[in-house]
C-alpha cells in the first residue's frame, strides 16, 4: 500500500469535517464528490447552495453527500461575522466591515474553522496564497509555543533506503523567505509534530547547512547553530541535530565519518533547509531527478490546520490534501 493511500484510509477512520470554500473551480467538486464518496472525510462547501449544484452538474460531480454552507445565509453568516468583528476589533475592524468580510468564502470557510463548526480547511487551487493564507493567519494564527507558520513537503521515495521506508519530510519550501535562527528552529518544531501526526514513529530532525559540525563557519552556519540550540531548548526529548551537510544526514557511513556520534546523522527523516532558496530547489530536485511523489506544500505551525494548495493542483490532489487536514485536526 502507498503511502498516499495510508493517509487515505487513516483520515476515513477519523470521520472529521473539512471545509473546501473554492466551488467556483471544477476540481473542488470533483474533489468533494470523491470524499464523499469514499467517505474520507465529512465535506463542507461555500457557496449558494443552487450555483453549487449546477456547476457540480456541468462537471459530472456527485455532491449528494456534501454540506453546502453560504456565506449570503444572513442565518449562518451573521454569528460568524459578529464573532469575526469580536477577533479583530482591536485591529480596527468594524462591525459593518466584518459583515462585508464574511460573504469571502475565504474568510467564511476561516471562520468555520475558528469556530469548530469544521475541523480543517483546504483552499489555493484559484488564489495564490497570500490571499489564501491572509484569513487564517489573522483569525486561527499560530499555535501555542510557536510564532512561525511554515510549509513543509511530505516526499515520498520509491527507494525505502531513504527517510522511514522512502518518507521524509521537507521544510520550510515555500513560505519563510529568509528565516531567522528563531524562526527556524519554530520550522524544525512544527515539522517534528507534522512528522508524528503523519507518519507515527520518531522523526529524526537534521538542520542542513553546507558544513557539517564546524567543518566551515559563517553567519549561516552560526544562524543553523542557534536555531538548533533554540529547539532543543524548547523540546529537550526531541531527536534533532546540526549543522550537517545534505549527506552526513542521510548516508550513514558519511554521517559516521562526518557527525560521529550524531543520533540524526545517518538517518535523518526530517530535513530543514536553511532557507526557501535550499528548500525549494532541493524538493524539485528530490521531485524530478530522484523520481519522488512531493506531497504538498502543505501548512503547519498553525493552531488549526488550514492548507494551501498549488494553483496547478488535480482534483486527486485536493482529495489528499483534505486527507491530510483531516489527520493533522486530530
Amino acid at each position: 500500500m502507498s503511502f498516499a493511500q495510508e493517509l487515505l484510509d487513516r483520515a476515513r477512520q477519523l470521520n472529521k469535517k473539512i471545509v473546501l470554500p473554492e466551488t467556483e473551480d471544477p476540481r473542488t467538486l470533483q474533489a468533494a464528490a470523491r470524499l464523499a464518496k469514499e467517505q474520507v472525510c465529512r465535506v463542507v462547501l461555500v457557496g449558494a447552495p443552487d450555483q453549487v449544484r449546477a456547476d457540480a452538474r456541468k462537471c459530472g460531480a456527485d455532491l449528494s453527500g456534501c454540506e453546502i454552507l453560504s456565506p449570503l445565509d444572513e442565518k449562518a453568516a451573521a454569528p460568524l461575522a459578529e464573532k469575526l468583528y469580536q477577533y479583530r476589533k482591536e485591529k480596527g475592524l468594524t462591525q459593518d466591515q466584518a459583515r462585508q468580510l464574511i460573504k469571502d468564502y475565504l474568510y467564511f470557510a476561516t471562520m468555520l474553522l475558528k469556530e469548530g463548526i469544521v475541523d480543517g480547511y483546504v483552499a489555493g487551487a484559484t488564489h495564490t496564497t497570500g490571499d489564501n493564507l491572509r484569513p487564517g493567519l489573522q483569525i486561527i494564527k499560530a499555535m501555542p509555543g510557536l510564532k512561525t507558520v511554515s510549509s513543509f513537503f511530505i516526499m515520498v521515495h520509491p527507494d525505502p533506503q531513504w527517510g522511514e521506508k522512502g518518507v521524509m519530510i521537507y521544510a520550510d519550501c515555500g513560505m519563510v523567505e529568509m528565516p531567522t535562527a528563531e524562526q527556524l528552529a519554530d520550522i524544525a518544531l512544527a515539522s517534528a509534530r507534522s512528522w508524528k501526526q503523519l507518519v507515527g514513529t520518531e522523526p529524526r530532525v537534521a538542520m542542513l547547512s553546507y558544513s557539517t559540525k564546524g567543518s566551515a563557519r559563517s553567519a549561516d552556519t552560526e544562524k543553523v547553530l542557534r536555531a538548533l540550540d533554540l529547539a532543543k531548548k524548547a523540546d529537550p526529548g526531541l531527536c534533532i541535530d546540526g549543522e550537517m551537510q545534505f549527506d552526513a544526514a542521510v548516508i550513514p557511513a558519511i554521517g559516521a565519518r562526518k557527525a560521529k556520534g550524531s543520533p540524526v546523522a545517518g538517518k535523518a527523516n526530517v530535513f530543514i533547509f536553511p532557507d526557501l532558496d535550499a528548500g525549494n530547489i532541493a524538493y524539485k530536485i528530490t521531485e524530478r531527478l530522484g523520481g519522488a511523489q512531493a506531497l504538498g506544500p502543505l501548512v503547519q505551525g498553525m493552531a488549526k490546520p488550514a492548507h494551501d494548495l498549488s494553483r496547478g493542483c488535480s482534483a486527486d490532489d485536493i482529495v489528499k490534501v483534505a486527507a491530510i487536514a483531516a489527520i493533522m485536526a486530530r
